[in-house]
């Protein structure tokens, strides 16, 4: 379970002020607002990429308001995917494992657990450059996976797929949640996205979070 308590965030000149939600365990929420709403800004908030000005952030009846990203045990698929130029494939989901506390030899494991359940297996020894949107997508939620969260953080995860990769991407989202009791937070400006992925939608209109 995700529970925002009036959460006020400032980013610059731009601020969300007393920002309150719940998201019940294994349930799939959407938010949508906006270009420039501030949807980023509160993910980036719960992931702990963010510091919050007041209020707290409960995870599973765990207030994580302070905690460091690592510590907070959530997948996080950032927009457009940002994989590790540097690393292939494989080094990239040991880094997610690495991350959250796993040694090297189960990281190694995991990573060709997860390689094998979201089928990218070709992939491990390749690095970003030229992966087509779809695979990009595949991997970064792989690496979100590799240290097995029960709580996910998507940023606009299906904004740069062609439609047959969009498809597949959610479907495949789709599957993950089922089988693995996942609570999912996704953002997306798109309603027809909301529609066809959310349990739970929300809205960001002018600094106030709504449901619809």
């Amino acid at each position: 379970m995700l529970s925002l308590e009036d959460i006020t965030i400032k980013a610059g000149n731009f601020s969300l002020k007393n920002i309150s939600v719940n998201i019940p365990k294994g349930k799939y929420a959407v938010l949508m607002g906006k270009s420039g709403s501030g949807k980023t800004t509160i993910i980036e908030s719960v992931c702990g990429l963010r510091k919050v000005k007041s209020g707290k952030i409960i995870i599973d009846g765990v207030d994580v308001t302070n905690l460091r990203p690592a510590e907070r045990h959530i997948g996080y698929v950032p927009q457009d995917g940002v994989l590790f130029t540097t690393m292939s494939i494989r080094e990239q989901l040991i880094f997610g494992c690495r991350l959250r506390g796993y040694n090297k030899n189960d990281s190694k494991n995991r990573a060709l657990e997860i390689a094998e359940e979201l089928k990218i297996n070709y992939l491990l020894r390749r690095k970003p450059y030229g992966l087509s949107g779809g695979e990009v997508q595949r991997v970064a939620l792989a690496r979100a996976l590799a240290s097995k969260p029960k709580f996910i953080c998507m940023d606009e995860p299906l904004s740069s797929l062609d439609e047959d990769s969009r498809d597949e991407i959610c479907e495949l989202i789709k599957t993950i949640h089922q089988k693995e009791n996942l609570t999912i937070l996704h953002v997306t400006h798109s309603k027809n996205e909301a529609e066809l992925m959310g349990e739970i939608k929300l809205k960001l209109s002018d600094g106030q979070l709504l449901g619809t």
